[in-house]
């Protein structure tokens, strides 16, 4: 016999319709109340706050720039995985595409777990960088077998040729630091960005879009999925997809005070928590 045990009285199937429905129905209602009121007290951070939260973070708080990309990008491929579950029988081929900053480093991160988790993921990143850190995890998904693709992949392809057989676009390309216009070396990849037909997952910040203002002209990037990192930008209230995730369960309760974040509460022992 069914029975649910309430506030200490035990209800059973004769009275299920009558009495728990309800109490379950309040439960319900009130939990998702406190959740939008919680998500409009989120703080979202202009570009120098956002900057200034960085800082904290590595200097105050003694937090290494791999440490949190690695954090950063083991997230986002988390809230992918979540949102694109693995399909039998249907590609699950995934496009990386990498920048040369920090943003870039997440990508890097988020495609070798994403392959940890059984997806195809396949990189594209046009402009290697000197700098060690990249340097070893560029290394690390090439020893997990992850392709990389040669810096012409995109050249002269149209976004159909191109995209053909992937499941998702994971955009790394350009971060909260990035200051128009877009070099040379990027036109392609943000050219294919922009006329997508795939999903696009971008990750804290949608390439070429302004950290404050958002999206600039109407055939910018717009992505499906925003994994926004640390808090929010304040762009990320223009955006308009399908699914929006903060990752990065690392920020120091002291630091949140200290910046008003209002940051929301990770669900169990979970990553990444839906804005």
């Amino acid at each position: 016999m069914l029975s649910l045990i309430l506030k200490g009285t035990i209800y059973r199937n004769n009275l299920w319709t009558e009495r728990v429905v309800p109490v379950l129905s309040d439960i319900k209602i009130c939990l998702t109340i406190k959740r939008l009121k919680h998500n409009k007290m989120v703080k979202y951070l202009s570009q120098s706050e956002a900057i200034n939260v960085d800082k904290d973070l590595f200097e105050k708080y003694k937090f290494s720039v791999d440490q949190l990309m690695e954090l950063a990008g083991q997230s986002c491929a988390i809230a992918i995985a979540k949102s694109y579950p693995l399909l039998d029988n249907f590609s699950n081929r995934i496009l990386v595409c990498c920048g040369p900053g920090n943003n870039g480093g997440d990508g890097l991160v988020c495609a070798r777990h994403l392959k940890h988790f059984g997806y195809s993921p396949e990189i594209y990143y046009p402009k290697e960088t000197d700098n060690q850190l990249y340097k070893n995890l560029l290394h690390q998904c090439k020893e997990n077998d992850i392709t990389i693709l040669e810096s012409g992949f995109i050249k002269d392809k149209d976004a159909v040729e191109l995209l053909n057989g992937f499941r998702v676009i994971v955009d790394a390309v350009f971060g909260f630091s990035f200051k128009p216009p877009v070099r040379d070396t990027f036109v392609p990849v943000m050219r294919i960005l922009k006329t997508a037909s795939i999903p696009i997952c971008s990750i804290d910040i949608p390439s070429g879009w302004d950290v404050e203002n958002g999206p600039s002209v109407k055939d910018d990037i717009c992505p499906e999925m925003l994994i926004s990192l640390t808090a929010p930008k304040m762009c990320a209230l223009k955006f308009k997809g399908k699914f929006h995730y903060l990752g990065g369960r690392f920020v120091p309760k002291k630091l949140a005070s200290a910046y008003n974040l209002n940051l929301p509460m990770y669900p169990g022992t979970d990553l990444i928590v839906s804005l």
